[in-house]
């Protein structure tokens, strides 16, 4: 119990586009895209009200949104 305790609380947790992309890539199945310092950019540009607390990403509140968002970009 303790680790799914963990595992939520690193995916609420707010960091950097740069450690949001690492964990994405890492965690993404196989067959979808991966993310890019670019495609991340373009993201919050297109999409600013998901960024509530400036610079800074969730893996909860922006990872399914992110899948979302290269479905999109792909049809």
């Amino acid at each position: 119990m303790k680790t799914l305790s963990k595992k939520l609380d690193e995916a609420e947790k707010q960091i950097s586009s740069f450690d949001f992309m690492e964990s994405y890539n890492k965690n993404i199945p196989a067959g979808f895209p991966h993310a890019t310092e670019a495609l991340l950019k373009k993201f919050k540009e297109e999409n600013p009200v998901f960024f509530t607390h400036g610079d800074l990403w969730s893996l909860d509140e922006h990872r399914k949104k992110m899948v979302d968002w290269f479905q999109r970009l792909n049809h």
